[in-house]
């Protein structure tokens, strides 16, 4: 479904672009929202802007005036693209970018993309409750910059780069530094040569938001994730062993220990233990992934590729930040708005993540390459994907789009039947791919379920609409 899912996001999914909107709304309450790290909106203090009419608000306006004047090739760059919709796009695509160049990790991918969204989210509620505190008029901005709805001071552009660039600096600390320092400067500045902000909220904005990084990494530094595997593992008929030809670790082992958001602890909604890999039951599944490997269609072949978030990629949690970047760009909501569901879509599913990590390593299921031959079904079996380097119950693929599609189903009730829909194919695809078994998908769809409605359930009480 590939193409089924092109199409209907080009189609905005529920409605037509006339349906929608034509800019975001203001938001005067979204400086209460609930947040994610920070103790409340208002803990980390901006200070006021200059007062209207002082030298340092005359020196402000020249600024700017000198800004827009003297702006550069470089810097009309900037402005494209760091005034996206959403603001947050950059810096997610970077985290993916990021993640592909790993060696393939998914917990510690959907960590990320957790732990960015979750500052970028911050930094733009900690924004708002300034904003309406100081009330300073947005700039008019050139004719390119349409005028914001809300107060200027401080910029929310300028803050969320400075949150996401400290946060990626911590979380993939093989990247340049000073190069994501480079960037959300010039993300700052680019909301000043465009004319959207005095160089007072910029200045402002960045400050805070790189101050609420600093808030997200010393959680980050926190949960878990530093943990050290003692490399033991059962070993046997019945258990996980690296597909055949490889003598490749497992993909972090206690995964499954690390701090969640909204779970109490991975373990909570553990899936049951599988039956044996000799049982009936496996042994009917193994002959039926070897008949659909055997007549994978077209359309078939394009839903498995389409989810497959392999070695090279954002990985299946990118995929849905991907799909998700691209509805929003057709939705016109707020900046804190966009960030949130950003944020409650990546809490989602890292806390997937964790989830089916702790199942995974509860049981060492072995995959389906391995079992099919084990069996004697086919003793030189390939599947249609390359297996990944983990156990195979639960499916984190199923786990992590079941959490994705039951939260964006109540964020976006118009489009729930689609976002489920996805959800649904997003599992079946690893056994079109040949590397789940069938138990897989449906206990860690049950497993994501239970954790997009926790989800929900603190998305209902966060101050925002829905």
């Amino acid at each position: 479904m590939a193409g089924l899912l092109a199409g209907a996001l080009a189609a905005g999914c529920g409605g037509s672009d006339e349906d929608e909107p034509s800019g975001p709304r203001a938001e005067p309450t979204a400086g209460a929202w609930k947040t994610w790290v920070l103790s409340s909106p208002g803990e980390i203090r901006v200070p006021p802007p200059p007062a209207r009419g002082s030298n340092a608000a005359r020196r402000d306006e020249r600024r700017l005036r000198q800004a827009i004047g003297e702006r550069t090739a470089s810097e009309e760059r900037a402005e494209r693209e760091f005034g996206t919709d959403p603001p947050a796009a950059p810096w997610l695509e970077r985290a993916m970018a990021f993640v592909a160049e790993r060696a393939k990790d998914p917990p510690a991918a959907s960590r990320a993309y957790a732990l960015v969204s979750v500052a970028m989210a911050d930094a733009a509620t900690a924004a708002w409750y300034w904003k309406y505190r100081y009330d300073r008029a947005p700039r008019d901005g050139r004719s390119s910059v349409s005028r914001a709805p809300d107060p200027g001071y401080p910029s929310e552009h300028a803050a969320i780069a400075g949150a996401a660039s400290r946060v990626l600096e911590y979380a993939f600390p093989e990247q340049p530094r000073a190069r994501l320092e480079e960037q959300a400067e010039d993300a700052a500045r680019s909301r000043v040569t465009s004319g959207a902000n005095l160089p007072s909220d910029a200045l402002a904005g960045l400050e805070l938001g790189r101050r609420v990084g600093a808030r997200v990494i010393a959680y980050a530094r926190r949960d878990g994730f530093t943990r050290k595997w003692d490399g033991r593992r059962p070993r046997g008929f019945g258990y996980w062993a690296p597909p055949p030809g490889s003598d490749a670790r497992p993909v972090q082992p206690l995964a499954g220990t690390w701090r969640t958001w909204v779970m109490k602890e991975g373990s909570q909604f553990r899936a049951p233990k599988p039956p044996k890999l000799g049982s009936p039951q496996i042994r009917a599944d193994a002959r039926e992934l070897v008949r659909i490997r055997d007549r994978l269609s077209p359309r078939q072949k394009r839903i498995a590729r389409f989810w497959a978030g392999g070695e090279g990629t954002a990985l299946p949690p990118g995929i849905w930040n991907q799909v998700m970047l691209r509805y929003l760009g057709k939705r016109n909501l707020s900046t804190p708005a966009s960030t949130r569901v950003l944020a409650l879509l990546n809490v989602a599913m890292s806390d997937a993540g964790v989830a089916s990590w702790d199942t995974k390593f509860a049981y060492w299921f072995p995959r389906p390459e391995n079992g099919i031959r084990d069996l004697g079904v086919d003793r030189t079996w390939k599947p249609y994907l390359a297996t990944p380097f983990f156990p195979a119950y639960v499916s984190g693929h199923a786990t992590y789009s079941a959490a994705a599609g039951e939260v964006l189903a109540h964020l976006f009730p118009d489009d729930a039947r689609f976002w489920r829909a996805r959800a649904r194919e997003a599992g079946h695809s690893r056994t079109l791919g040949g590397i789940h078994w069938k138990i897989d998908n449906t206990e860690g769809y049950r497993m994501g379920l239970k954790i997009g409605r926790l989800v929900v359930q603190r998305a209902e009480k966060d101050g925002a609409e829905r």
